[in-house]
This record gives C-alpha cells, sequence and structure tokens, in this order.
C-alpha cells in the first residue's frame, strides 16, 4: 500500500496538474492527483508501482502543515506513533518500537538521511526543515535497508541544489507560543558544472505549560540549523552530492505534569500547571533537554555502461546534555513545603559517533531480471552518562553516577532482484546478510554523599552475531491502474547491554537479538482517470525475542530483557480523491490488535497485589506472565480524514484545507493502570487558510494546530512515596494548541 499525503493546506499546486503540467486554474481539463518518485526500493520509482506499504510526504507539505520533527508528523501517517520523550523521540510502527526507558537501545524503526543510516533516535533531530521529500515504510525492511529496521524505516531526502537560481525567505510568528521561526534557502548554479544549496533555521518559542515557581510557559524552544549541500555533475554519468548539517536544539524546561494515581483526571483543563523550582534535589541544576547534531554525506552515482554504481557515505556526530527534573505539584494542587516533591532528578548526557560507507550497482530497467547489489560498513562509538541526584529520600542525600561505553561494527552484503516473468507478473527476490560485533563496558559509583542505590561491580561484553534477512514478494498489474502484491519479509534488531541499571546482574548486563516476520497482502489502484487513488493492506507481524525494557518505581530500577513473543495484526486504508478540479479529499484508517503471545517473566502490573505478583521475589516475577495484553502506545483505531479547496480570486488564489487526526485508547505507561497509565482516545483538527498570487511568488497563511486544544499524554509513570512526599503520577504531554501566522517570499 502506498499513498501521496495530499497538500491540504500546500499553496503549491504541484498536486493539482494533469500529466502536461497545466495549472488547475489555466486548463481545460479536469487535473489529476499528482504522483511522486521515492527511493523505498533503491531505485526512483513511482509511489504507486512500489509494493510497499509506504506514506510519502513532500517537502513543500511538511513545510506547509509546520511539521518540524517526526513528532508532528505521525499524526497523518497510520500505525506510526512517536513518543515526547525530550531529544530521544521513540518511533512506533504497527505497534512495536524500542521504548523510551533505555536510551543506549538501537530502534526497531531507524531513520535515514539522504542514505546514511541513524539507529539512534538523538541522531537526525535537526533535519526537518529545506527537505525533498520523507518516505514511511512500514514493516521490516531488513533486505534493503539492513538491521534494525525491524518495525520498519523512515527515510529523509534533502533538497538538492537546483540548475537554476532560486530560494525563498519564511517567517512565522506563533501566538500560542509567543515565538517566531524563520527560514532561508538560496539555491542554484555556481558554474557550469557546479551547484550550490544553503539553508538555515531559526526557532525561538515559548512553551505550554506553566511553570508557577519562576511565572513562565515551559519548555521554551531554540533552535538553531544549517545545511550546506554542493552538487557536481562533470558529465551524464557523475552525480556527486557533498552535504554538511549543523543542528541545535534545546529545550529549556520540560513537559512533566502530576496527576492522581487513583482519579481519572487527565482530561479538561489538566496540564495547565506545574512546578519546577531550582536547585533540583540539589543539583543546582536547570531543568533542560539539548542536542548538537553534525551530519556529513557524500552521495555519488557513477554510470558505468548500462548500470549505476552508488557510493553513500558519511559520517554522524550527536552530543545531549539533558536533566529531567519532574513537577512537584501534588494531586490535590498543593505544593509540598520544604521541596518535599523535589527530591530526585536524573541527567542523562550523551555522546555518539558513526562512520558509514555503502556501494551498491543497479542494473538498467526493462529487462527480465532487474538487481540491486551491494555491501555496507558502520563503526560507531556511543557513550552515556547517567547521574541521580537525590535529597533527603530515605533520609539519604547524594549523587550517584554511572558510566556505559560502547564500541560497534557491522557490515553486510545484500541483493534484490526482480523477476519480470510476463509484463504484468512480477517476483521480487531479495536477501540480506548482516555480522554486528559490539562490546561495551559499564561503571558506576556514589560520586558525594550516602548511596542511594547499590553499587555493583563493573560490567563488561561483547557480542558477536550474524543473521539473514530474506524478503519475498509477488506482485501483478490486475490493469494498468490496479495492482495487488504479497509479501513475506524478514527483519532483525541487533541485541545489546544494559545501559543505565545500577548493580545490574552479570547475567541481566546482556540482552539478545530480535526477529520479526511480516505477511502482508496489498492492493494499489489509481481509479477515474486519476481522479482517485485507493489503497489498501493487510499484514501480520510476529516478533520473537522481543527487547522490553520496563521501569519498576518501587525498586527505582529498570527491567530489560528479551520477552518471548509478540503479534500485530491489522489493516491499513488510504483514500484520495479529487470530485472537482478545486477540491481534493483524503482519508486514512488503520485497525490495528497489538499484544504479547508469551512473556514469562514480565515485571508486576499496577493493579496486581503482592500476592499475585511481587517484584522483590524472583520465583514470583519468573511465574508471572502478561500474554494476552496490549502492546503499549498502540491504538486499535486511528486515522486522518481531510480536505483542500482552491478558489481563484482575480489575480490571488485563496487555498483552504483542514484535517481531522483520531486515535482509540492506547496504554502509555509501565504497569498497565487503568487510571494513570491510559490515554483515552481522542481527536485533534488542524486548519490553514492561504493567500496568494497564482504561481505561488508569495504567500501568507494562517495555520492552527490542535485548535480545540486537546490534552494528551505521550508517557506517564508512577512516582513512589519512597522518593516524593506524595505518591503520584506523571505525565508526560504532548504539545497543546497552537496558532501561527506566516509569510514565504519566492525568487
Amino acid at each position: 500500500m502506498a499513498t501521496l499525503l495530499p497538500a491540504l493546506f500546500a499553496g503549491n499546486v504541484a498536486h493539482a496538474q494533469d500529466s502536461t503540467g497545466q495549472d488547475a486554474a489555466g486548463s481545460s481539463r479536469q487535473p489529476r492527483l499528482g504522483e511522486i518518485v521515492v527511493t523505498a526500493q533503491k531505485r526512483e520509482q513511482k509511489l504507486q508501482d512500489v509494493p510497499v506499504s509506504i506514506t510519502a510526504v513532500t517537502g513543500e507539505e511538511l513545510e506547509s502543515l509546520k511539521i518540524t520533527d517526526l513528532r508532528s508528523v505521525q499524526s497523518y501517517v497510520p500505525n506510526l506513533a512517536v513518543l515526547n520523550s525530550g531529544v530521544n523521540p521513540v518511533v512506533f510502527i504497527r505497534g512495536f518500537g524500542s521504548g523510551p526507558n533505555n536510551v543506549a537501545f538501537d530502534q526497531e524503526v531507524s531513520v535515514y538521511l539522504d542514505g546514511i543510516y541513524g539507529g539512534r533516535g538523538a541522531q537526525f533531530s535537526a533535519p526537518f526543515f529545506d527537505l525533498e521529500r520523507m518516505e514511511v515504510l512500514r514493516g521490516p525492511q531488513g533486505a534493503l535497508f539492513g538491521r534494525n529496521t525491524a518495525a520498519g524505516a523512515i527515510s529523509l531526502v534533502s533538497a538538492r541544489p537546483t540548475s537554476t537560481t532560486e530560494g525563498y525567505v519564511s517567517a512565522g510568528y506563533d501566538f500560542a507560543r509567543q515565538g517566531f521561526d524563520l527560514t532561508g534557502v538560496a539555491s542554484g548554479p555556481l558554474s557550469g558544472t557546479l551547484s550550490a544549496r544553503l539553508a538555515g533555521k531559526v526557532t525561538r518559542q515559548d512553551g505550554y505549560i506553566r511553570n508557577l515557581y519562576n511565572d513562565r510557559d515551559e519548555p521554551l524552544l531554540r533552535d538553531e540549523m544549517a545545511r550546506l549541500t554542493l552538487r557536481w555533475q562533470p558529465s551524464s554519468d557523475v552525480d556527486l552530492s557533498i552535504k554538511n548539517e549543523y543542528g541545535r536544539h534545546q529545550l529549556e524546561g520540560g513537559v512533566t505534569v502530576s496527576g492522581s494515581l487513583t482519579e481519572d483526571v487527565y482530561d479538561g483543563d489538566f496540564g495547565d500547571n506545574r512546578y519546577i523550582s531550582d536547585n533540583y534535589a540539589g543539583a543546582g541544576l536547570s531543568e533542560g533537554s539539548g542536542i548538537k547534531t553534525w551530519n556529513t554525506a557524500v552521495n555519488a552515482d557513477i554510470g558505468l555502461g548500462d548500470h549505476t554504481l552508488t557510493l553513500v557515505g558519511g559520517y554522524s556526530h550527536f552530543k545531549t546534555n539533558r536533566f529531567t527534573a519532574y513537577d512537584e505539584i501534588a494531586p490535590d494542587g498543593s505544593v509540598p513545603a520544604d521541596g518535599g516533591n523535589a527530591r530526585f532528578a536524573n541527567g542523562f548526557p550523551e555522546t555518539f559517533d558513526q562512520w558509514s560507507l555503502e556501494a551498491r550497482i543497479a542494473s538498467p530497467l526493462g529487462q527480465f531480471l532487474e538487481y540491486v547489489l551491494g555491501v555496507y560498513y558502520d563503526t560507531s562509538d556511543y557513550q552515556l552518562h547517567q547521574d541521580t541526584y537525590y535529597r533527603d529520600v530515605f533520609t539519604l542525600t547524594g549523587h550517584q553516577s554511572t558510566d556505559f561505553d560502547q564500541e560497534s561494527d557491522a557490515w553486510s552484503a545484500f541483493g534484490q532482484g526482480t523477476f519480470n516473468l510476463t509484463p504484468a507478473l512480477r517476483l521480487i527476490a531479495g536477501l540480506r546478510y548482516s555480522y554486528v560485533r559490539k562490546s561495551a563496558t559499564f561503571t558506576q559509583y556514589t560520586v558525594s554523599g550516602q548511596p542511594l542505590n547499590p553499587i555493583g561491580p563493573d560490567r563488561e561484553g561483547d557480542l558477536s552475531e550474524d543473521y539473514f534477512d530474506p524478503s519475498g514478494t509477488v506482485q501483478y498489474d490486475v490493469t494498468p491502474d490496479v495492482m495487488l502484491y504479497a509479501t513475506i519479509a524478514r527483519g532483525s534488531k541487533s541485541g545489546g547491554f544494559v545501559s543505565n541499571t545500577y548493580n545490574v546482574s552479570e547475567d541481566g548486563f546482556r540482552f539478545g537479538a530480535e526477529r520479526s516476520t511480516n505477511y502482508e497482502i496489498g492492493l494499489k489502484s489509481t481509479l477515474a482517470d486519476g481522479l482517485a487513488t485507493v489503497n489498501l493492506a493487510l499484514f501480520r507481524m510476529d516478533f520473537t525475542d522481543l527487547q522490553q525494557s520496563a521501569y519498576d518505581p518501587d525498586r527505582r530500577t529498570f527491567f530489560t530483557r528479551n520477552a518471548a513473543e509478540a503479534r500485530s495484526e491489522g489493516i491499513e486504508l488510504e483514500l484520495q480523491a479529487m470530485p472537482t478540479r478545486s477540491l481534493t479529499l483524503n482519508a486514512n484508517l488503520a485497525y490495528l490488535d497489538a499484544r504479547f503471545i508469551d512473556y514469562p517473566g514480565a515485571p508486576c502490573l499496577a493493579y496486581e497485589t503482592v500476592a499475585e505478583c511481587d517484584s522483590s521475589d524472583p520465583e514470583s516475577l519468573a511465574a508471572h506472565n502478561i500474554a494476552g495484553l496490549p502492546l503499549q502506545f498502540a491504538p486499535k483505531w486511528s486515522g486522518n480524514v481531510g480536505f483542500r479547496h482552491m478558489a481563484d480570486l482575480g489575480n490571488l488564489r485563496l487555498v483552504t484545507g483542514a484535517n481531522m487526526q483520531f486515535r482509540s485508547r492506547y496504554y502509555i505507561a509501565d504497569g498497565y493502570s487503568p487510571i494513570w497509565g491510559l490515554q483515552d482516545g481522542w481527536a485533534k483538527f488542524d486548519a490553514r487558510i492561504q493567500l496568494g498570487p497564482h504561481g505561488d511568488r508569495w504567500n501568507i497563511a494562517l495555520v492552527g494546530r490542535n485548535l480545540f486544544d486537546e490534552r494528551t499524554r505521550g508517557a506517564a509513570v508512577r512516582f513512589p512515596g519512597s522518593i516524593t512526599a506524595t505518591t503520584r503520577s506523571l505525565s508526560w504531554m504532548d504539545e497543546y494548541r497552537s496558532v501561527s501566522i506566516n509569510g514565504t517570499v519566492r525568487f
């Protein structure tokens, strides 16, 4: 299944053109839905021709919708969820993701920026501006993309330098956030063979939750991003691009809000206020999180006769800073005196460096056998430092730390072949062999004061793994505009080490690889001479040895291990239609049933008694099985419905659009509390109204997101009485209503 997300709010008319490129306002024939080219199979193909469940969003749409990060795009992509966890977004596809509790986890959904692999949530936080497109691929993508795509992959493609001089300046002011964003892009030739593109963006915005201590809205957003791309085309057989990109993403303050453990109060005005004092838990640090990134990518396409050699090399670096404080307000609305709820805080700064290289060769198209063959290598170094600050916890005051250092090397060889058995029938087979080696060390110590957590011995470990990720697809064209496909694909995610658990046991320091298998059948259709598309996918994804990390609030520690089995089954339906030359409609609907099939030794649940499960008793835990429980962050129903309308006003054009996104209820917390750990179903409404001339030389737009200010929570945790004066829940809040005015001038 595939879809092109309509430019519901965009002023650009690229999606309202017929095959000759005539403007909808000036053509005498009914325009058709536009097409987009993707590279999901390492070749440029029309989206509707690719037998993969994929949603593609163009760069113009990302900018028009004010999508600035992965969190912003989830409402427009079926069966996609992204947790709001500061600088490390955690991505879930079809119910599967790596969870927020172990930041050292490789992700089950990897992000690729201009072909460079990013297996960590913080790796590509900056690139969401001046993009050519984004592709979200659902299901295992191991054969062509590689390891750590057990649930899916997201590919980001930066806008490339142009052969003609062009650019734009865009500025916006957000009335709700009381801040601005400014973007500038310049692109064009430097010589007959060399072109360049320079893009930059600055954002300064306030937050959306009032901190009563300092009387400001938090978190404050401070972003700077810059990207320079050079493209050299000395001949028709050589196309070389070099990109350097810098990003700084800083949040001052946080989004945690206290709630009740016994009363369902997570609606209405919940989350209006928080209270975070200074010198939290005696740390003397300000609450906040930030990341600095540097990414370099070299992409070369070289013609070798009728074949194409592609080289992709990259360097990726990030450094995070994070100090997490917690809302001090008690469930009754009071703030305990003398910092009674300000006794515990954490810091998790990280440093990461990765070098990678991929080489692949692609055969010409139009033959019985079309193939892509390649090799890949990357090496990385990851360091995580954990600080635990506590004050008067069990009458103890102090500061403890851990250090985790992991080195990794991975290489793989892969290939995919398309056998054109008849003009309408194709067999696609892919295979990837991967080898991964990791080594890690873990140390822990008390920096000052009395020890709160027991300090165990230092740990070190090594692992080496290899695995095959095969895939097979049968694709049949019922008509030139209707295609059916059936796919079986395997995916994998490498094992690793526990990075943030005090006194971790020798046996518990390492966890193994997980495996996924996806069974999928799909339909892609373009109807009514290009006036409508209907795409459908039915799937079942099975995971074995699923990696899980859960927080045990009573023991103040993380529980990390391989679960036994989990499965998600569902349907994804995506519709588009252009009933008139000026109106475009879209609707996406996804049903998902994601649950554990077998999970012995699972952590205790919030509603269980000690007799039912005792987290301090190894035998009780070993006998505890939560088979049948749904996976977290996996609503049964999700989707969106929207429209875009264009109206001619003489020399001007008025573009209006609206979109409604919805989710049914889903669990957001370890322990599966039916009160504080369950997010009720919700619907959020976005809208845009834009005015500008034909040709879009300039425009001015009013953009609203979450217009009815629906309050939803990204994650939740229970804070026990042992580390706080008032036992309570804590919720990480999603963004509230946003209304902004934006202007763009193109040259």
